[in-house]
C-alpha cells in the first residue's frame, strides 16, 4: 500500500466534540464525492468542500507516515497523542497497518469521513459528516456532524435542474453516535446559515452546534 498524503500538521482541532483539543492532522488525497478540481465542482456530489485535497507526497510505507506523524506532535506531558485522520476521503486509504503503526506510537485515532465507506476496526473516534445524494454506509461512531443546511442529489449531479429538498437532521436521528452536530455551512451565507444552525439546535434539542473555531481563530 502507498499512501498520498496532502499534509501533515499540528493544531487544535476546531470542530466538533473535540474542539480545543490539540491534535496532529492527517490529511490525505482524493475524495470519491468531487475530484479536487474546480472545473468538476458543478457536477460533483458535495459541491460546497473547501478543502485543498489534491496532489501530495507519498509513502511507501504504513511505519514511515507514523512516524512522519509522530514527528509533527509537539505536545508534552502526560497526555495521550492525538491523530485526526481526514482528506478528502480518508478512508480511501486508511487501512489496518496505518492504524497500528499509529497506536504503537501512543495515538489516539480519530477519522473525519463522509461515511460512503465502511470503517476498518481499531479506530478510537468516528466522526461521520454526511453529505447529500450519497448512501451512508458507516451508520455507527462517536459523533455525527451535518453541515447545514445542504441541498443534494437525487440521481443526477447537484447543481443539475432537479436537486433533492433539503437534508433533514432528523433522517439520521436513528442512527448509533453519541453525539449530533449541525455546524453552519461556510461561505458567503455563512452568518444566515449559522442562525438557521442555532435555531435548529434549540427547536431540537438531541443536536448540537458545531462552530469551526479554527477558521474564527485564524489558525488551520
Amino acid at each position: 500500500m502507498t499512501y498520498t498524503v496532502k499534509e501533515i500538521f499540528y493544531t487544535l482541532q476546531g470542530e466538533g466534540a473535540n474542539t480545543g483539543r490539540p491534535a496532529v492532522f492527517l490529511r490525505f488525497a482524493g475524495c470519491n464525492l468531487w475530484t479536487g478540481r474546480e472545473e468538476d465542482r458543478s457536477t460533483a456530489i458535495c459541491q460546497f468542500c473547501d478543502t485543498d485535497f489534491l496532489g501530495g507526497t507519498k509513502f511507501a510505507t504504513a511505519e514511515r507516515l507514523a512516524e512522519e506523524v509522530a514527528g509533527q506532535w509537539f505536545g508534552n506531558g502526560t497526555s495521550k497523542r492525538f491523530v485526526v485522520i481526514t482528506g478528502g476521503e480518508p478512508l480511501l486509504q486508511l487501512d489496518r497497518p496505518l492504524i497500528d503503526s499509529l497506536h504503537a506510537l501512543g495515538f489516539e485515532i480519530a477519522i473525519e469521513t463522509n461515511g460512503t465507506i465502511d470503517a476498518p476496526e481499531g479506530l478510537d473516534w468516528i466522526c461521520v459528516s454526511p453529505k447529500a445524494g450519497t448512501v451512508i454506509r458507516q451508520r455507527s461512531g462517536n459523533e455525527l456532524k451535518l453541515v447545514y443546511p445542504q441541498v443534494g442529489q437525487m440521481g443526477t449531479a447537484v447543481g443539475a435542474q432537479h436537486a433533492a429538498p433539503l437534508l433533514d437532521p432528523a433522517s439520521f436521528e436513528q442512527l448509533e453516535f453519541r453525539w449530533f452536530f449541525v455546524q453552519p455551512m461556510d461561505g458567503p451565507d455563512v452568518e444566515r446559515n449559522t442562525d438557521l444552525a442555532a435555531r435548529y439546535c434549540l427547536e431540537n434539542p438531541k443536536w448540537r452546534l458545531s462552530l469551526q473555531t479554527h477558521k474564527l481563530l485564524g489558525i488551520r
